[in-house]
């Protein structure tokens, strides 16, 4: 089973190594020491940890859909030249690029600050590591 030193812990979440080490101290977070006397986090907990500490931005629209990946932001960037435009929302700590019409930039009424829902349905994701593990 993988192992995370604070260090990474914190990396992962997106927050310092003290507040890694506040949730450690609080009991929200457990750490064992690892045989060279560091810290370390188990990798499934430090998943489901992240999985409870993740807020998402609740979906204004309030549409039911089928698919899961909802991504709410906000529009920071457009460029449109004729037929094509391209969309990016700054969504979370993701950033989030669309390919669209103009017309539908135009019917959305979408510019900088517009908040928005990038909505996404895939039928293929990709899945990568850093290589071998045991």
């Amino acid at each position: 089973m993988p192992q995370y030193r604070i260090s990474e812990a914190a990396r992962l979440l997106g927050c310092s190594d003290d507040t890694v080490r506040r949730w450690i101290d609080a009991e929200h977070l457990r750490a064992q020491t690892d045989p060279a006397g560091r810290k370390v986090i188990d990798g499934a907990e430090l998943a489901e940890f992240a999985k409870v500490q993740a807020r998402d931005i609740a979906d204004p629209t309030g549409v039911v859909r089928s698919a899961r990946n909802r991504f709410v932001g906000l529009v920071t960037e457009i460029q449109a030249d004729g037929v094509m435009a391209q969309v990016e929302m700054q969504c979370g700590r993701h950033r989030i690029v669309s390919l669209m019409s103009s017309e539908a930039v135009r019917e959305l009424d979408l510019r900088p600050g517009v908040l928005a829902t990038a909505v996404v349905k895939a039928t293929q994701v990709i899945v990568e590591t850093a290589g071998e593990q045991a």
